[in-house]
């Protein structure tokens, strides 16, 4: 446990002070404590209450060499009650202060929560700012399904400050992936997808290495001692699990889509060749997009390519998703793009709500297939009824094993029910009310709740409004029955 000096004073001292404090704040405290943890069905630890972050200001400077980073996170907050103290979501790394509104804070750290206390009580309403100062070396998370997530290093780098040696894709670097708690390996927040934000993430690395974010690059400045600081701008609200940090040797270009939309992919060079014919795709993709699910939701877009085996799956980190090698198909684009407006614009309120995320973005692949020369979405999902591998090698997975809206555990948060039985579920409602009605819901969906957060029960309200049909017995059978449904259900 961490506590600044202020708190080792001897109990009679610290009785005294807090007397003062309270005489010159006038009088009881109004405040109470934010609570630790959102209560997630998966995750309950995640996020943390009292307060709705407005905007995150991240200062990183990365050495690739040792794997040491040096940050600085500037949170500024909407308090939604009277707060006397309040958490952060941190893991490891070691907190070197802390100040809210300007003024020095006490703060104490169990676990992932770093507990702030104010100087003074944040009143209800108020807007407040907080800065953390941390450094270390950030760790990668085990997932209860046995993936990896947080702050991962690439192509050699060190740990534990033992000098590094470029090996496999070049020289040492890092990624940062967040679904769905690794950000808080690289800086603190609230880290639940319900408190989006908006972000600049200025990343200061070693001369020579690009270093990738979301959103638009404002600036390439040097920083003096052989050193650039890159500076990246989101304005439209992101999930933290959505922020990326990417640092390495890669091949960067930039375009636009035909509508304007700015493009920057960023690729390892060993994955360079094999990832040309995919991400030329790219701005066809993009417009398609907009013309199936509405106007594309953010200003920028793009990819990056990590060095092959750096993850062992693809992220729909915001604006620039994350590949862990070459996307081998287009499907796999497909899918990433199509959660720009599915789980990035419109986001879970909770872990439980990840089918409306997968569910979309696999049905967004059928959809593909279906407009260029492959099996239609009917083919598609007939196929896995059948368990016809000829038309997808996936049909005979255990899509059926439980409802996509209730996943046993958080192991089962991306198991292939929520990815397969949720594109089968929007199937269900397309067949029911028909291709006008069905993708009018889409867009309608994708507008209604654009830079939002939703949850199953408000799509499920929202589907029957739309379309004006009862669709109880899809909600039954497909989203929420635990037995393996048919056809004609």
């Amino acid at each position: 446990m961490e506590h600044r000096a202020v708190l080792r004073l001897a109990a009679p001292a610290a009785a005294a002070l807090l007397a003062l404090t309270t005489a010159c704040t006038g009088g009881a405290v109004q405040g109470r404590p934010g609570a630790s943890g959102l209560r997630d069905p998966y995750f309950p630890k995640a996020g943390n209450g009292g307060y709705q972050v407005e905007h995150y200001a991240l200062d990183l400077d990365y050495e690739p060499a040792d794997g040491r980073l040096r940050g600085r996170a500037v949170i500024t907050a909407r308090a939604r009650q009277g707060l006397s103290s309040f958490n952060l979501d941190l893991s490891g790394l070691k907190v070197e202060g802390v100040t809210v509104q300007d003024r020095r804070a006490r703060y104490n750290r169990s676990g992932n929560e770093l507990t702030v206390r104010p100087a003074e009580d944040l009143e209800k309403g108020e807007v407040f700012r907080t800065e953390v100062s941390y450094s270390g070396r950030p760790k990668a998370l085990s997932d209860p399904d046995g993936s990896e997530e947080g702050w991962i290093t690439t192509g050699g780098a060190a740990a534990d400050g033992e000098a590094a040696e470029g090996t496999g894709d070049g020289a040492p670097g890092a990624v940062g992936v967040g679904e769905p708690v690794g950000s808080m390996t690289w800086f603190p927040g609230n880290h639940h997808p319900s408190d989006k934000a908006a972000y600049d993430i200025t990343l200061t690395v070693p001369d020579g290495y690009e270093a990738v974010s979301n959103g638009e690059l404002r600036s390439r400045a040097p920083a003096g001692a052989g050193r650039t600081a890159f500076a990246w701008h989101s304005p439209e609200p992101m999930a933290s699990y959505l922020a990326t940090a990417v640092i390495g040797k890669y091949r960067v270009s930039t375009g636009r889509t035909p509508s304007g939309v700015g493009l920057y992919t960023a690729v390892s060079p060993g994955e360079a060749a094999r990832s040309e014919d995919v991400l030329a795709r790219l701005p066809e993709v993009v417009e398609w997009g907009s013309r199936r699910f509405g106007p594309y939701p953010f200003g920028t877009a793009g990819a990056v390519v990590l060095p092959g085996g750096t993850l062992g799956y693809a992220l729909e980190t915001q604006t620039r998703p994350v590949f862990p090698g070459a996307p081998g198909s287009e499907e796999l684009l497909v899918h990433e793009l199509a959660h720009q407006w599915f789980g990035n614009s419109v986001s879970p309120k909770s872990w439980k709500d990840m089918w409306l995320n997968e569910g979309f973005a696999t049905y967004a692949e059928w959809l593909w297939t279906e407009e260029h020369g492959g099996p239609t979405a009917q083919e598609e999902f007939d196929a896995f009824l059948d368990g016809d591998t000829d038309v997808d090698e996936n049909a005979d997975s255990d899509w059926d094993a439980f409802p996509p809206a209730a996943p046993p555990g958080p192991e089962d948060i991306s198991g292939n029910p929520v990815y397969y039985r949720g594109a089968m579920v929007l199937h269900r409602i397309r067949q029911e009310v028909g291709d006008g009605a069905f993708f009018d819901m889409v867009r309608g969906w994708a507008a209604e709740h654009r830079h939002g957060n939703a949850s199953t029960a408000d799509f499920t309200a929202y589907a029957q409004e739309r379309t004006g049909r009862d669709l109880k017995t899809v909600w039954d059978v497909w989203l929420y029955g635990k037995d393996r449904p048919g056809r004609g259900r």
